[in-house]
């Protein structure tokens, strides 16, 4: 049984925030250009771990 009391995040704080960093810069890019959307989440992902680390 599940405790509901005291439910466990699914990612961590720090997870979170370098996907959503990650995502939010795809977004930008993929405006201005739909071919770099996925190159630039991926080297986005990599900046904001090494920044955040």
């Amino acid at each position: 049984m599940v405790n509901s009391q005291n439910p466990q995040p699914l990612l961590a704080l720090r997870t979170a925030i370098i996907l959503l960093l990650g995502v939010l810069t795809a977004l930008g890019a993929g405006v201005l250009t739909v071919l770099a959307g996925g190159a630039t989440f991926a080297a986005a992902v990599l900046f904001f771990h090494t920044i955040i680390a």
